[in-house]
């Protein structure tokens, strides 16, 4: 199977799952086909030990400020003895899996296949395909115990806020989140802090966000919150 066919199988996949009724073999067959996707997901990762998932857009080229610091964020993470987990594809996410290999870790890719922007990259020792964008965000959360927030498009902003949601509401627990590249993120922090407190849609302190454009500051505060779970 060629990229493309891949990517025209996924986009399918996606877009017969959103098209509304369907009957009840066809629900059935695509239940099992959700099962297996998942369950291969987990059998590809449970034996990646301690891990972090680095979020960030694909749009970013090699010599953008924000890849460079995913880079050196990825070197940071491996050098304290963290898988790197990526979505698999380029930008940010090439970034990171780069950084984990320069820095002697493992590098391990949730990729998707789409009609643009995400052909896997070439620095992942570990690639695991979906046809599912909501099975692959349940592996990006379900094996790391920290998350780097990078700058990035819609995709990225909803895996930022579900991810906050999943700990606002108790489903995930004592996971720190990390947002990188601060100047990216002051707009949607001081919208959060202001009109969703000022209203009440949050409460302070549901969530919290270390934000840094130091990568070693960004591992140590990730150390720091997951050391006392573990012992």
């Amino acid at each position: 199977m060629t990229t493309n066919d891949g990517a025209n199988r996924s986009r399918r996949a996606d877009v017969e799952l959103l098209s509304g009724p369907d009957t009840l073999e066809v629900d059935i067959a695509r239940g099992e086909k959700v099962f297996d996707e998942y369950v291969s997901g987990c059998r590809a990762l449970h034996d990646i030990g301690r891990a972090v998932t680095v979020f960030g857009s694909a749009r970013f080229d090699e010599e953008h400020r924000y890849y460079r610091l995913a880079r050196q964020a990825g070197q940071e993470l491996a050098r304290a003895g963290y898988t790197v987990v990526t979505g698999g594809g380029p930008g940010i996410m090439e970034a990171a899996n780069r950084g984990a290999k320069e820095g002697g870790g493992l590098s391990v890719g949730c990729n998707i296949l789409l009609p643009h922007e995400q052909e896997p990259n070439p620095y992942l020792d570990r690639c695991i395909e979906f046809d599912y964008f909501f099975v692959r965000k349940v592996m990006l959360v379900k094996y790391s115990m920290g998350f780097i927030f990078m700058p990035g498009g819609f995709g990225t902003m909803d895996e930022v806020f579900e991810t906050a949601t999943l700990i606002q509401t108790g489903k995930m627990t004592h996971f720190p989140m990390v947002a990188m590249g601060k100047e990216y993120w002051e707009e949607l922090i001081d919208f959060i802090q202001k009109a969703m407190l000022r209203e009440g849609t949050i409460r302070d302190g549901e969530v919290e966000v270390f934000q840094t454009d130091s990568p070693a500051d960004a591992v140590s505060y990730i150390g720091k919150m997951v050391e006392p779970i573990e012992l």
